[in-house]
């Protein structure tokens, strides 16, 4: 369920850009820092959002530097760092090694049950060092993944499942701000989740797993329940969201969650939308 949270890049600035980069980069630096190489591939967007969005929250104090890597071995590229690139690439760290144990018991890839079991023997320190919120997300995800697999659960209970997790990732302070973050990070939370199974709905009923979109997919109306569904989703999200008082890099933060979140969904959407219109065409 990665890479929903990303950046509507033709709406930005390119100095908006350059400062949403170098907190991507930062993040990056940590994993290789905390996680080695290993750490570094399992490196999304997503969680450049949670490290921008505490940063403005918060406002600790910000090392900008620069730096070479594989990526761009030629030109160095800015880097910005605090202990929220770092929160933000340890939670990066916990939700990649959910996923690649998601990944080997929904579809027996061993290239992912490898990778998860090099990540977690990296990521020990985390269960010491936030050990009451690993041990909610993860009994978090042991309910998610068994409401999941039993077939029998609906869309709502579903992402309000997958919601809760998010928003213990997204709070990362116990203070005046929690409640926000939680509420932020459920609904967003929520949202992934209906896009994610939106996106994969075709390829799920082809292969015969788990989607509770599947029994609605033959509506006449599944497109316009779909996006009514998720356009409440973050319409409550981005309300909790204006109640922080963020002002540094506060544009950054609505272009995401006001458009590149629809990214994905859209090229989904178009391509859909183009497929029933050649079937149409040729039914005629």
């Amino acid at each position: 369920m990665f890479g929903y949270i990303a950046v509507n890049k033709s709406e930005m600035k390119f100095r908006e850009f350059d400062i949403y980069h170098s907190y991507y980069c930062g993040i990056c630096r940590e994993l290789k820092k905390k996680y080695g190489g290993l750490g570094q591939l399992s490196l999304s967007y997503d969680m450049t959002f949670l490290a921008i969005l505490l940063t403005g929250l918060y406002e600790p104090e910000t090392r900008v530097g620069s730096c070479k890597c594989v990526a761009h071995p030629f030109e160095s590229h800015e880097t910005r760092n605090n202990i929220f690139t770092e929160y933000a690439a340890d939670m990066n760290m916990l939700f990649a090694c959910y996923k690649c144990q998601d990944d080997w018991e929904d579809e027996r890839k061993f290239g992912k049950y490898a990778y998860g079991r090099m990540l977690e023997a990296k990521a020990g320190r985390l269960k010491k060092e936030y050990a009451d919120k690993v041990r909610t997300i993860s009994l978090m995800m042991q309910d998610f993944s068994d409401a999941e697999r039993s077939g029998d659960a609906d869309i709502d209970t579903l992402a309000g499942l997958f919601g809760r997790i998010m928003a213990e990732i997204m709070a990362a302070r116990e203070d005046e701000w929690a409640d926000n973050l939680r509420r932020l990070g459920f609904f967003l939370g929520k949202f992934i989740y209906l896009c994610d199974a939106y996106e994969d709905v075709e390829k799920d009923i082809r292969k015969g797993m788990p989607n509770p979109l599947k029994q609605k997919f033959e509506s006449p109306d599944f497109e316009e329940e779909c996006k009514t569904i998720l356009m409440m989703m973050i319409s409550e999200c981005c309300k909790e969201f204006e109640k922080l008082p963020i002002l540094e890099n506060v544009e950054i933060l609505r272009n995401i969650l006001y458009s590149g979140v629809w990214g994905r969904y859209e090229i989904v959407h178009e391509k859909r939308q183009q497929s029933q219109s050649q079937v149409t065409a040729l039914d005629n």
